[in-house]
């Protein structure tokens, strides 16, 4: 956490604008704790919370706004050939496009959280050429509720924020798996129902319905 310190001291706001930029093109850095440190200097008289939201959430969210013209503009074979030196390689590309195919445009909103997925949501969203008024709505209302949420956990949590957010992500990453599992079973039960009208042995008629019949 040392060296997160020192690039503050170095470059103030810079780091967060050009970070969270960096990150949301797929190039490694740790956005989360970046905005903790932040905020958590924040309560230490260094940063002010405003600017910290504002340079966080620019960054992120004209990060992503370019990766989902890069998506749109270049398509599928571009990220096939290029993709890899943002570790956007052919199979994360096939696994992030089924996503969208199973969870539809939501997805977008809650990408943010979900780490080793927010990084590529905009290039996906350009290639399945979703509206980019759809596209905007949800990205920059996940955007700003994902920086306001690490901002805030960094001024209230203090100086054991890197240990905090290690737990944090993997626990959110185990309750989205499990969020997702269930959704997908409640998806089947209805199809399989509808399709079948009901299950077997199970009588859905009413006793008035059944007395008519076996007297005919």
């Amino acid at each position: 956490m040392e060296w997160m310190n020192n690039l503050f001291e170095q470059y103030g706001y810079l780091v967060l604008f050009i970070g969270l930029f960096s990150e949301s093109l797929a190039i490694p850095f740790p956005g989360e704790l970046a905005m903790a440190i932040s905020g958590h200097m924040s309560s230490l008289g260094n940063f002010h919370i405003p600017l910290i939201i504002f340079y966080s959430y620019v960054g992120a969210i004209v990060g992503t706004t370019v990766t989902y013209y890069i998506g749109y503009k270049l398509g599928t074979p571009f990220l096939e050939r290029y993709g890899k030196y943002v570790l956007l390689n052919q199979a994360r590309l096939a696994k992030v496009t089924s996503w969208f195919g199973k969870y539809g445009n939501k997805l977008i909103l809650i990408s943010y959280f979900v780490p080793g997925l927010r990084h590529f949501t905009g290039y996906v969203s350009g290639v399945l050429k979703i509206r980019l008024r759809t596209f905007i709505i949800l990205d920059f209302i996940g955007g700003l509720v994902w920086v306001l949420a690490y901002v805030m956990i960094g001024k209230l949590l203090g100086p054991n924020i890197e240990q905090l957010l290690h737990v944090a992500a993997k626990y959110f990453t185990a309750s989205m798996f499990i969020l997702a599992a269930i959704v997908a079973l409640v998806v089947l039960f209805k199809k399989y129902k509808k399709r079948n009208g009901g299950f077997p042995g199970v009588n859905t008629s009413s006793p008035k319905q059944n007395s008519d019949q076996e007297q005919d």
